[in-house]
């Protein structure tokens, strides 16, 4: 085969390989879509739209595009809360998180995260519902969706009512209120500013704010006048503010409420469970008014109960067994009084309708005897005790869920600023280090010579000053003898030619006065005598004991001493020979007592310093000791103070231990081999 004809061989092969890569293309983009309507179709069975989604979720896993995945993956999840399918919801919403973040979709998350707090609601998983709730109300209303920020922000509300954190339900509440008002007026908006204002008014009633729950009750009544069919919720408005009158015992109020309620009994009957929790607070309202017919009240009670008893709706069950425990307490019938509370505290239990239960062991209380009863009040405190202390927990479980999510959010954006930064700087930063290190390296010689002249120049102005010291020791030892040879050519030796003289006088007299004088002056002579042997000694001994680097010690230690405001004590042991050691050692010893004083000086807040020397198996010890206020060996920083000491104790070859305690003071313990 010739090259021109493979050549061509080649280019019609790749055509077609082209062409069937894009014929399978166009193929895989008309499945995906034709998969995805069938499962938009609302027509169809539910049951056929999931399968629909889950061939088109497989297409675009083929198609390797995120965003086309998310969209099938939100629509499965979609398909799944209209069958209720809940156990499903939760892994799939967490896969679509993952790609929503990956994509940086703020709205998708919004949506998830929306999904995911309903989820967790379902599951009475408060704190995890709240978390997601929360995080959906910020994505919503980042992208200025605000109803549906809104919608979040009354599900964190409603949230809190149950798990009785009213002010924090309030908060959000009204911050959902505050976005909704914001909005276009229609029945949606209309109805959920409804709940809202009624949620604040219960929320109030619970906090024994009476006055507010009244007034919040009366703004969802007009947000209910502009709603077409609102008789629900004129009825539950009504109902409850009633239910606040009698409450406070203002019953006219709450009667008339009741009496124009009944004026449409016939529509009440509509709803049941309702038309029977309203009837069984009307009758207990007219027993407590006290003006009408007892058998019309008792009536009136047992009818709302068989209602609501044949519905079997235990809310209804629950409220109208509590007002005919009640009824029946006031007219003394113990046992049927009993009986309805034991029913209302039974399906509380049941249903951990906590308030319900408190209620019922209040009036099971007032019914039994002195013991039962106190075991009813007993369950009564240990109950509302444990619930007081679960709302006290609750209050700020909710806001620490909002906290430590805006933490983990400015975290992540800081650490998205600092990767940026990161990014920016690594090139500039490799440069700079390369010539960084060129320049530090030649710097780094010129600064370790410039040391070791400084170290010299040091050490020379340390030995001037010992020479200096040891120029004063002389000549303070010159004036003394000095002192002492007039002493002896004026003081004793002028006595001794006064009393030659008279003994010259009286050798040729020989009266007992002579003789007495003669012994007088014989004691002058022994006086004389003995001054004599004292001035020699005092020639005989150094001027100083120890003199020498000893007294430049001392000086040293007392001049700053006396600048530092301190009382001192040296000791130093005989045994040293300070001339044998050599100068360098010297030098050091003196500079770490200088240091250690100052170091005592501007930290310890001392008041006496403690210097000893000992010599111990050929091994000089040095102990600097302050009552200072001591510090912490361990935690505290090592300042340049105590680094140059040990680098001083270290040319020598000797060894520091440094001991502190709070409010004793401090140790220096150094070591020094000869």
């Amino acid at each position: 085969m010739s090259r021109k004809n493979f050549l061509y061989v080649v280019f019609v092969l790749n055509s077609i390989f082209l062409f069937a890569q894009k014929d399978e293309t166009v193929t895989n983009n008309q499945n995906f879509k034709l998969h995805y309507e069938n499962a938009q179709n609302e027509s169809k069975d539910l049951s056929f739209r999931i399968v629909e989604v889950k061939k088109a979720i497989e297409i675009a896993k083929t198609k390797k595009s995120d965003s086309v995945l998310l969209k099938a993956k939100r629509l499965l999840t979609t398909l799944y809360l209209k069958e209720f399918s809940v156990d499903s919801l939760f892994d799939l919403n967490h896969e679509n998180l993952k790609l929503a973040k990956k994509l940086n979709d703020t709205l998708a998350l919004g949506h998830i995260t929306n999904v995911l707090g309903w989820y967790h609601k379902y599951n009475n998983s408060s704190d995890s519902a709240y978390y997601y709730y929360y995080n959906a109300s910020k994505y919503f209303y980042s992208q200025s969706e605000k109803a549906m920020a809104a919608g979040a922000r009354f599900e964190m509300a409603d949230l809190q009512f149950e798990e009785r954190d009213y002010v924090g339900c309030e908060n959000n509440a009204f911050e959902a209120i505050r976005i909704y008002q914001t909005l276009p007026e229609n029945d949606y908006i209309l109805d959920n500013l409804w709940a809202l204002h009624n949620l604040v008014a219960i929320a109030s009633d619970e906090l024994k704010q009476f006055d507010k729950s009244i007034e919040y009750h009366n703004k969802a009544l007009n947000y209910s006048d502009k709603i077409d069919d609102n008789f629900l919720y004129t009825l539950y408005s009504n109902s409850n503010i009633a239910l606040i009158y009698k409450e406070l015992k203002q019953y006219d109020k709450a009667f008339e409420i009741y009496k124009n309620l009944f004026q449409n009994e016939s529509v009440l009957k509509q709803e049941l469970n309702n038309y029977a929790l309203i009837l069984g607070d009307y009758a207990l309202l007219r027993h407590l008014m006290g003006a009408f017919s007892d058998e019309a009240i008792q009536k009136d009670l047992n009818r709302a109960y068989k209602i609501s008893d044949s519905i079997q709706d235990e809310a209804a069950m629950m409220s109208v067994a509590l007002n005919l425990s009640e009824y029946y307490l006031d007219k003394k019938e113990l046992d049927s009084s009993l009986k309805y509370a034991d029913v209302s505290y039974n399906i509380g239990r049941a249903t951990s309708t906590n308030d319900v239960v408190l209620n019922a062991l209040k009036l099971k209380s007032n019914i039994e005897n002195d013991e039962r009863a106190a075991t009813y009040l007993n369950e009564y405190i240990k109950l509302n005790d444990s619930l007081v202390n679960k709302e006290r927990s609750i209050r700020n479980k909710f806001a620490r869920i909002e906290f430590e999510t805006d933490e983990i959010e400015r975290e992540n954006e800081r650490i998205s600023r600092e990767r940026l930064w990161l990014l920016g700087l690594s090139g500039i930063l490799i440069i700079t280090l390369i010539l960084l290190y060129i320049i530090i390296s030649q710097r780094a010689r010129n600064k370790q010579l410039k040391l070791i002249q400084q170290q010299q120049e040091a050490n020379e102005e340390i030995y001037n000053l010992m020479l200096s010291q040891q120029d004063k020791i002389d000549e303070a030892r010159t004036i003394e003898k000095k002192r002492i040879s007039e002493e002896l050519h004026d003081g004793i030796l002028g006595r001794l030619f006064g009393t030659r003289l008279s003994l010259d006088s009286l050798n040729m007299v020989s009266t007992p006065e002579a003789i007495k004088t003669r012994e007088n002056y014989i004691v002058e002579l022994k006086n004389i005598e003995q001054e004599i042997r004292k001035v020699s000694h005092e020639l005989n001994t150094d001027f100083v004991s120890g003199s020498g680097f000893e007294d430049i010690i001392a000086t040293l230690v007392e001049t700053q001493t006396l600048a530092y405001g301190l009382d001192y004590s040296i000791n130093t042991d005989d045994d040293i020979i300070w001339e044998d050691l050599p100068n360098k050692t010297k030098i050091h010893i003196y500079r770490i007592i200088q240091e250690s004083l100052q170091n005592i000086y501007k930290h310890a807040q001392a008041t006496h310093v403690d210097i000893s020397f000992k010599l111990k198996n050929n091994v000089i010890c040095l102990l600097i000791t302050d009552n200072g206020s001591g510090f912490d060996v361990d935690k505290t920083r090592k300042g340049i103070g105590i680094k140059n000491m040990n680098s001083r104790v270290g040319e020598i070859g000797g060894e520091v231990q440094l001991t502190s305690e709070k409010n004793v003071g401090t140790s220096i313990l150094i070591t020094i081999p000869i």
